[in-house]
């Protein structure tokens, strides 16, 4: 499976945008597998950024959630599986953001979405709010978990999954969501910003057979020497983007109970 998932991905970085989205699009369902039945799923928008929102009738809080994709690919409908299983284990609401994607809209369109996405639960909400993401969604979460604590906004957890870090390792990916901007920007680069005293707790989560793993080692570091609550669990046998793939890859729906776990303990306060 794992040569199999790498050949993909490989073939999309190669073919026109649309119709990479439409082959990640269709495998997602089969690479998840059945789905969690929650109370309630509505498609909504918030400041004119489309959504999804996906409640539990025991809610502790929210999660703000991005979705991974390399800020080109993905949606509300890729991670469908993944949001119904985070609202129905950790027992939250879910407000899964589609936010805005390269290469139509460059940095820091994205960025812009997810935080005002945050922004508007956090002003609309008396309860608990945490913001997550995989991949290029962690590395909007961890942005938005810096802009939070700029703003004096408390939140009780950054849930990063495999996320994308430091964009200064060149990639297609990294290529079409810049643009003509640079990778040394924090706000592209989180792993880059220089004070990261006072952040939200994180949960990191990564993959020891993925290339993004020192990414996530060298920003846990950096968050524990801050000061800021951090727990770092390393799957050794996964690849990249197994959130999305339990029906397909041993040991994938660990990484989402931990995820659930982890969230539903940081919302219960």
């Amino acid at each position: 499976m794992k040569a199999t998932f790498v050949s993909l991905g490989d073939e999309l970085e190669t073919m026109p945008v649309d119709q990479a989205r439409a082959i990640n699009d269709r495998e997602a369902p089969v690479m998840f597998g059945p789905v969690e039945e929650v109370e309630r799923v509505e498609d909504m928008t918030i400041s004119g950024i489309p959504a999804r929102l996906y409640q539990s009738t025991s809610s502790k809080g929210w999660l703000v959630y991005f979705h991974g994709g390399g800020w080109s690919l993905g949606g509300i409908e890729s991670h469908d599986g993944v949001a119904r299983f985070l609202c129905r284990r950790a027992g939250c609401t879910v407000l899964s953001v589609d936010y805005r994607l390269a290469p139509e809209h460059t940095f820091p369109a994205a960025l812009d979405d997810a935080w005002e996405a945050t922004r508007r639960v956090v002003v609309e909400t008396r309860e608990r709010v945490a913001v997550g993401g995989d991949s290029s969604g962690g590395n909007l979460a961890a942005v938005v978990a810096r802009r939070a604590r700029d703003a004096r906004i408390d939140l009780a957890l950054q849930l990063l999954v495999y996320p994308a870090l430091d964009l200064r390792a060149d990639s297609h990916w990294t290529r079409q969501y810049l643009g003509e901007r640079s990778a040394a920007d924090p706000d592209a680069s989180p792993a880059l910003a220089a004070d990261l005293a006072g952040l939200a707790p994180a949960l990191i989560l990564s993959c020891g057979l993925d290339e993004l793993k020192p990414q996530a080692d060298s920003y846990a570091d950096r968050l524990a020497e801050a000061g800021v609550p951090v727990r770092h669990i390393v799957y050794p046998d996964l690849v990249h983007v197994a959130l999305r793939m339990p029906a397909v890859l041993p040991g994938a729906r660990r990484m989402l109970e931990d995820s659930s776990d982890g969230l539903a303990a940081a919302l219960a306060g």
